[in-house]
């Protein structure tokens, strides 16, 4: 027959000591500002490819928008609102091409189409809301 022992319970624990911080909220509350600038054409977007990464490349699929014409106005949008890489077709070949390339806002209620050329979105005037 074998004795049991009692074994007091003991609780260990560490301290978590945070290596980097990690914002939860990324941009939130940040306002970018810019100007719907692209010329005239045919536009189009590519839904997977924010434009806070990589560009699009030959072969991502591209999403149209319609007709596109310059409202030349001056927005501020939530940076969580819709920024994707995009291009305009000026010469109508409906083929993504380089130089074409845009950053388009799909505005506030997620279905207008606004571009800018300004490709450096880092660089953009930004408030916060």
């Amino acid at each position: 027959m074998t004795k049991k022992v009692y074994t007091k319970p003991e609780l260990k624990s560490e301290a978590f000591v945070p290596q980097t911080h990690v914002a939860a909220c990324g941009d939130s509350g940040t306002v970018y500002k810019f100007t719907c600038n692209a010329p005239r054409g045919t536009l189009y977007y590519f839904r997977d490819k924010p434009a806070s990464g990589s560009h699009p490349t030959i072969g991502d699929r591209d999403i149209w928008l319609g007709n596109y014409h310059p409202c030349s106005a001056f927005h501020e949008a939530e940076a969580q609102s819709g920024f994707y890489w995009g291009y305009v077709d000026y010469n109508h070949n409906q083929i993504f091409e380089k130089n074409e390339l845009v950053i388009v806002w799909r505005g506030q209620k997620g279905w207008e189409g606004h571009a800018t050329k300004n490709l450096d979105i880092n660089s953009w005037e930004t408030a916060k809301s």
